[in-house]
């Protein structure tokens, strides 16, 4: 993985785009999270769809950085692409989980032994 960021901004049109080092796997995630992928002279230009509605751009954009963040790729995530006015929690910030919490669910790919 390259050490510079990719960086996911809203540019001056509006549209929301993705810039620097993606590789394929990042595209999968970028994919999963609606970014499309057209071919240009250049290479290839990656963003949202237009007219989607800013609110669920920046739903989108924010959802891509964090799966980005979780598979361990820098990523620089424009501020006003975050979901609410605001919000300024960074991208790599999960919420704590309590104890509450976990003891209502179970670890993922586990399975619940009946009590005896």
């Amino acid at each position: 993985m390259s050490t510079e960021p990719i960086r996911i901004t809203r540019k001056r049109g509006g549209e929301v785009e993705v810039e620097g080092p993606v590789d394929e796997f990042a595209a999968q995630i970028l994919d999963r999270a609606g970014f499309i992928f057209r071919p240009t002279l250049g290479g290839v230009w990656i963003r949202l769809h237009f007219d989607t509605g800013q609110e669920r751009e920046n739903q989108k954009a924010t959802y891509a950085a964090q799966m980005l963040s979780a598979a361990g790729y820098q990523v620089d995530l424009d501020p006003n692409l975050l979901p609410a006015a605001g919000h300024r929690a960074p991208v790599n910030w999960w919420p704590p989980r309590t104890g509450a919490a976990m003891a209502s669910q179970p670890a993922p790919n586990s399975t619940q032994r009946p009590r005896r």
